[in-house]
């Protein structure tokens, strides 16, 4: 198991927070309004994927949390906003 890298988990939350911005979760830091951009957050949502995939065995416990619950919180927003 590796070590714990501060960088890995605010990378996770700074691409979530991206996530729920391109969803219309998070209002627009300099407008304050709600958009959605469903193909920058499928972009976004994709590539958390890919890191989960490519990193699989190598996280720590903590690291390992904040990747899944952060797809497991996105994934269903994606879904409801496109279906």
């Amino acid at each position: 198991m590796a070590a714990a890298d501060p960088r890995f988990n605010e990378f996770v939350i700074l691409q979530a927070q991206n996530a729920g911005l391109f969803l219309g979760q998070i209002p627009h830091p300099g407008t304050g309004e709600k958009t959605i951009n469903l193909r920058a957050a499928k972009s976004v949502l994709d590539s958390l994927e890919m890191l989960a995939a490519k990193t699989a065995g190598n996280l720590t416990e903590i690291e390992e949390k904040l990747l899944t619950t952060a797809l497991a919180n996105l994934r269903p927003l994606y879904e409801k906003s496109v279906g």
